[in-house]
C-alpha cells in the first residue's frame, strides 16, 4: 500500500529535496511551508497530484492540529511516516540571544516536533506501523557557539527521539534521527560564508560539504521496511566530523 508522508519544511533546501525524492518513489506527499508558499506551490504542482503543499507555523499549537487535520483530510487517510525537518535557525553571540529568541526557537524547533509527533502518534498505533524520522544537527550534540539556542533545541529533539522510541516501539513504530553536518542549503549560507564557517569545512574528514542527497537517501531507509529494528538511534550524516 502507498504511504503518506508528511515533511515539514518541505519548500526549501533538505526539506524540499525530500519532498522530490519522496515523490520519485511514489509516496503521498503533505509538504508544510511556513513564509514560502509560491515555492511549495510550485514544487507541488511540478511533482504532481500526489504531492500537495499545507501551510503551518508549527510554532502555534494550534496550527499543527488545523494542519494534520486537513492533511488527513485532503488525502482522505491518516500519515504513515512523519519527517520533523521544519526549523529556524538564528546566528547571535550569546549573550545578545534574548529570552524571546530562545523562546520562539524552542517553540519552533523542539516543542512544534514534540507536537506533531503527538498528533499522529495514535493513528500510527491504531496502524501498527509508523514511522517518525527527526532531522536534527551535530549542533545538538557538540554545542552551538553562535547559535546556541539553536543547538540547545536540536539536543531535546535528539532526547525527544528516544523517548518516543522507548515508549512506542513496541506498537511498531520506529522513531529516529538524522544529525547533519555542514550541508549546503538557503540556511546554512551565511555561517558557511564567515570565517568560522570556512574553516569548518575545512576541517571536515570527508573534505565536503554534505549535499541534500546524502540526507535524502538515509530518510528513504529510515522510513522503509528495512529499518524496522532500528528504534532510537541517531544516524550522523557529517562527513566525519562527530563520532558517537
Amino acid at each position: 500500500m502507498t504511504k503518506l508522508v508528511l515533511i515539514t519544511g518541505g519548500s526549501r533546501g533538505i526539506g524540499a529535496e525530500l519532498v522530490r525524492s519522496f515523490a520519485a518513489k511514489n509516496y503521498l506527499v503533505a509538504m508544510t511551508y511556513c513564509h514560502n508558499a509560491n515555492a511549495a506551490t510550485e514544487l507541488a504542482e511540478e511533482l504532481g497530484p500526489n504531492v500537495y503543499a499545507f501551510y503551518l507555523d508549527q510554532s502555534i499549537p494550534d496550527n499543527i492540529s488545523t494542519c494534520v487535520n486537513a492533511i488527513e483530510h485532503h488525502f482522505s487517510r491518516t500519515i504513515d511516516i512523519l519527517i520533523n525537518n521544519g526549523a529556524i535557525a538564528q546566528e547571535k553571540p550569546y549573550l545578545e540571544i534574548t529570552a524571546n529568541d530562545f523562546e520562539v526557537m524552542l517553540n519552533t524547533n523542539l516543542r512544534g516536533p514534540f507536537l506533531l509527533t503527538q498528533a499522529c502518534i495514535p493513528a500510527m498505533k491504531a496502524n501498527t506501523w509508523g514511522k517518525i524520522i527527526n532531522i536534527s544537527s551535530i549542533g545538538g550534540q557538540w554545542g552551538g557557539f553562535n547559535q546556541v539556542h539553536y543547538a540547545a533545541a536540536k539536543a531535546g529533539l535528539l532526547n525527544l527521539t528516544k523517548s518516543i522510541a522507548k515508549i512506542y516501539s513496541a506498537d511498531g513504530i520506529n522513531c529516529n534521527a538524522i544529525s547533519i553536518g555542514l550541508v549546503e542549503t538557503e540556511m546554512t549560507r551565511n555561517e558557511l560564508a564567515s570565517e568560522l564557517g570556512k574553516q569548518k569545512v575545512a576541517a571536515i574528514p570527508a573534505k565536503r560539504l554534505g549535499h541534500t542527497r546524502d540526507i535524502n537517501a538515509i530518510a528513504l531507509f529510515l522510513a522503509s521496511d528495512d529499518s524496522n529494528y532500528l528504534c532510537g538511534q541517531t544516524l550522523n550524516a557529517n562527513g566525519g566530523m562527530y563520532f558517537n
